[in-house]
């Protein structure tokens, strides 16, 4: 592997224990998920946007462009609503593990969506993750409407990988990223009145500790992650950041057990199913190594 490759999967894994805390903020942060999401995302542009323009940094871009980077941004907005939305259904557990199937999805969309060859070994690695998420997925049926949401959430968040490495690569990454939480906020700006109609949220401001939390999660989880995300999938497959990606719960997990003490809900299937995930990304990083550097 070159010294580029070295520093990408470097990378990649410091944003995915980044994201392990997402899940727990998101459990902390009482709010509906909705307005969570939008408080995420307005926060996160108006921290950009003061960032460009004090560096004069801040791009011009034609209205399609525009349009491009914010759809990518509305992709990865209803990710987070369902992603927040199973965890406050069920508990952080379940909800970071049913992300987990992103590697799934992906390997399914991907050649659909960019046009290239099924690979089977991509699949079979997939496979894996699908078996490790219905063990665990065994030893509670309380959660099955947080597994719904979750498992919508990780189809979300692959065609969001997907778009944004397609996407990625014709714009520099920090007016992308400002661009993708505007979209985001447009399109959530038409839901919310329609949301609150249909399921009143009952509470749209921060109280008490939910401003250190959202402060936490939208200067490191979302601004510091997303542009590391971006950088790293301009060099890395979208596939192999999606199933290192399936590392996220077992930081997730272990942050829950130490605050939440989840670990009273989890038996030897929730164990067995986690190990298996964590086979998955050994085996598809061991694959990658060796494909860049055949004996």
């Amino acid at each position: 592997m070159t010294t580029k490759d070295h520093k990408g999967f470097l990378l990649l894994h410091l944003s995915v224990f980044i994201a392990g805390f997402t899940g727990v903020l998101g459990r902390l942060i009482e709010l509906d998920p909705v307005v969570l999401v939008w408080y995420r995302m307005t926060w996160a542009a108006a921290l950009m946007a003061l960032f460009l323009v004090l560096r004069k940094e801040m791009q011009r871009f034609r209205f399609k462009d525009v349009a491009r980077m914010g759809g990518v941004g509305v992709l990865l907005c209803l990710h987070w609503i369902f992603f927040y939305a199973s965890i406050k259904a069920s508990n952080v557990s379940i909800g970071v593990v049913c992300f987990s199937l992103v590697g799934f999805f992906t390997a399914l969309l991907e050649p659909i969506i960019n046009r290239h060859r099924f690979s089977v070994r991509e699949f079979l690695f997939s496979i894996l993750t699908v078996c490790g998420v219905y063990l665990i997925f065994q030893f509670d049926t309380r959660y099955r409407l947080g597994i719904a949401l979750g498992i919508v959430s990780s189809a979300l968040y692959a065609l969001f990988a997907i778009a944004n490495q397609h996407v990625g690569k014709h714009y520099e990454a920090k007016n992308m990223l400002f661009w993708e939480m505007v979209g985001g906020i447009v399109v959530l700006g038409i839901i919310l009145p329609v949301y609150n109609a249909l399921l009143p949220v009952g509470k749209f401001l921060p109280t008490g500790m939910d401003y250190p939390y959202m402060a936490f999660m939208v200067v490191v989880c979302t601004i510091g992650l997303c542009l590391l995300q971006i950088i790293v999938l301009q060099n890395i497959d979208a596939f192999t950041v999606n199933l290192t990606y399936n590392l996220e719960p077992v930081y997730s997990i272990i942050l829950a057990m130490l605050i939440f003490q989840e670990y009273h809900e989890l038996n030897f299937s929730f164990v067995l199913g986690i190990a298996l995930i964590i086979v998955s990304v050994v085996l598809q990083t061991w694959s990658k190594v060796r494909v860049k550097n055949p004996a």
